[in-house]
């Protein structure tokens, strides 16, 4: 017979509910970290800065914190390997990383409220 070993069972009531919506939102904010410099845009705080206060807001614990630097990361480096100007394709997938951006932070806050 087959059953989940009480640490498994408790590591998977402690993800919460809305995880796969924030690992999305890091590596958004990876892609972006790349893109929006790339095209001219000068934001601030920076998209370092809101990785660095998601991390802070969510994620305390050591393999949680380096699954979403990973997420970061992979969103950073696919587009880093890609793009080395700001193409038409490069503003477009910067304009649909900041709408589902803007929708997951909608859909996680209106869900779970923080």
């Amino acid at each position: 017979m087959l059953t989940a070993s009480p640490l498994a069972a408790q590591t998977e009531r402690e993800t919460p509910p809305y995880e796969a919506g924030l690992m999305r939102l890091a590596e958004i904010l990876g892609a972006l970290d790349v893109l929006r410099p790339l095209c001219g845009n000068r934001d601030t705080p920076g998209w370092r800065d809101q990785m660095q206060s998601l991390l802070e807001a969510e994620a305390e614990e050591p393999n949680r914190r380096r699954r979403f630097v990973e997420r970061f990361n992979q969103g950073y480096r696919g587009f880093a390997s890609v793009y080395r100007n700001c193409t038409p394709s490069a503003r477009l997938a910067m304009e649909q990383y900041v709408a589902e951006g803007q929708k997951l932070i909608s859909d996680v806050t209106g869900r779970y409220g923080r």
